[in-house]
């Protein structure tokens, strides 16, 4: 397959989505799209564990997707999980399975990097136009809302009602009737009330609508002729009455010739996308052919040009925080020149988690926003739950995993709770970033002089130019102690 061949696969709650693109001349052009209605969502039972039935369908989907991805190399393709995944207790379980089939890492992304995928795929998929620009779109498990200003996103929201949540909490036995329309609209406005004000104070000038479910109700209503196109306040009112009248999925599945799957979900997406409307006073929306995929593809393309947004996440966070860029600089220099003497005696890849040996570098001394006292706890609970754009939450936990074990103990289970594929890896930069740490503990502007460092399965020798450590008894004293935490872990470092 050529090489500029992309593809970006969806894990939604209600559908998994697949597409293959061409990067010809800086531009994305469709080669093909999947879609395969898997709702996952309706999987999750009481305790938000997913049912191995639903895991089947999923998988079977996935060894489909599978076939379209054996000759694209990893760096082209990108396979993203949403709400479901996260949420779900046996997650990991499913993750592994899936991922077997499907021969690829699957990410799972936080709701606020969903929207500004969504996002970036919407703008990238309609017309231009001035001012801000609202984009809603409603998931099987989740609904986003942004706003933002052509290819910026300036405000985020992630709210917990979708499709299939909304349609099984409601209608689940396919019943629809006044008193449940009325449980389920209040349900929204509870939903939407925290974020209304912020958003209505704003302003956009024009909003767009993405999904599945925006893109069935924009079919019924132009099909009513209730409206031309896109979607209006007043089809959205109309289309209540008709489904109050049809009284029964079954019915409004005939009546508009919906494909069951589909049918079966559409009152919990229509309650959302009315209550939005009314909750935001929007009295137009238009539709998008764009949506989550296409903005995984988008920023996929980002990556592959070098224009990676997590640079700009990690330069953001270094600035507004006031951290110590230059130290920061010193130990991410330092890492990473360890990093590629080690390379290939320790089997470490170019790109991808060696990158985030790089950012942890960067950003290891960010609890001290907090306190001096055990920062390194404070800044691996802040790397956990931030929201950074760009980062997957395997990539934020591996971030702040490398950030808390920066200093103090280093016992040997320290990276266990990662994927098993991950964690040996994990260790290994860890003890790099370590070793960068300690070298800059004096905050020296002054270079360092050139390091030698070699490695086995469990050994670590770092060289200096003779008489160096001579002239630096702390820099010696600081690896002495750190020789005693890496023994706990298995290493042996040695000096000299």
């Amino acid at each position: 397959m050529s090489s500029d061949i992309v593809a970006a696969i969806d894990l939604g709650s209600n559908s998994f989505h697949m597409i293959v693109a061409r990067i010809a001349n800086g531009h994305v052009q469709i080669l093909d799209r999947l879609r395969e209605m898997v709702q996952l969502a309706a999987g999750l039972d009481g305790k938000n564990r997913l049912s191995g039935e639903s895991q089947q369908r999923a998988l079977e989907c996935l060894a489909r997707f599978g076939q379209f991805l054996r000759n694209i190399p990893p760096e082209q393709l990108r396979i993203v999980g949403t709400n479901t995944l996260r949420q779900a207790r046996n997650s990991a379980e499913f993750l592994a399975r899936a991922e077997a089939v499907l021969g690829h890492t699957v990410e799972i992304i936080s709701g606020h990097e969903e929207a500004r995928l969504i996002y970036l795929g919407v703008v990238h998929s309609v017309a231009d136009a001035p001012g801000r620009r609202l984009v809603v779109d409603i998931g099987g498990g989740s609904t986003e809302l942004i706003v933002g200003e052509q290819f910026r996103p300036l405000h985020l929201s992630s709210l917990k009602m979708g499709c299939v949540s909304m349609s099984r909490a409601f209608f689940d036995d396919g019943r629809i009737v006044e008193a449940r329309m009325g449980e389920a609209e209040l349900a929204v406005q509870l939903k939407l009330e925290p974020v209304t004000v912020e958003f209505q104070e704003r302003g956009w000038q024009v909003a767009t609508g993405a999904s599945g479910t925006i893109k069935s109700i924009q079919d019924v209503v132009v099909r009513e002729g209730w409206c031309r196109e896109g979607i209006t306040l007043e089809a959205l009112r109309q289309l209540r009455a008709a489904l109050l009248e049809a009284g029964q999925t079954t019915a409004i599945a005939a009546r508009w010739s919906l494909e069951p799957a589909r049918a079966r979900v559409f009152a919990g997406g229509f309650v959302v996308l009315h209550g939005l409307c009314e909750a935001l006073r929007l009295e137009r929306m238009e539709v998008s052919e764009g949506a989550l995929r296409e903005g995984v593809i988008y920023d996929l393309l980002g990556r592959i040009r070098h224009e990676d947004v997590r640079d700009r996440t990690i330069a953001t966070v270094l600035d507004r925080y006031s951290l110590d860029q230059a130290q920061a600089e010193r130990v991410s220099s330092t890492a990473v020149t360890l990093l590629n003497q080690v390379r290939d005696r320790w089997r470490l890849p170019v790109g991808g988690h060696s990158r985030l040996l790089e950012w942890a570098a960067r950003l290891h001394e960010i609890g001290l926003l907090l306190s001096h006292h055990l920062y390194h706890k404070h800044g691996a609970y802040i790397l956990l739950h931030a929201d950074l754009p760009g980062f997957s939450r395997s990539d934020q936990e591996l971030l702040a995993v490398l950030v808390r074990r920066h200093r103090r103990g280093f016992p040997g289970d320290a990276f266990d709770h990662l994927p098993k594929d991950v964690a040996p890896l994990a260790q290994r930069l860890g003890v790099l970033l370590r070793l960068a740490v300690v070298l800059h503990r004096g905050r020296s502007r002054q270079s360092l002089p050139p390091l030698d460092l070699h490695v086995g399965q469990r050994r670590v020798l770092l060289k200096f130019p003779a008489g160096w450590l001579k002239v630096h008894p702390l820099t010696r004293a600081d690896l002495e102690t750190e020789a005693q935490y890496l023994r706990k872990a298995g290493f042996r470092l040695k000096f000299g």
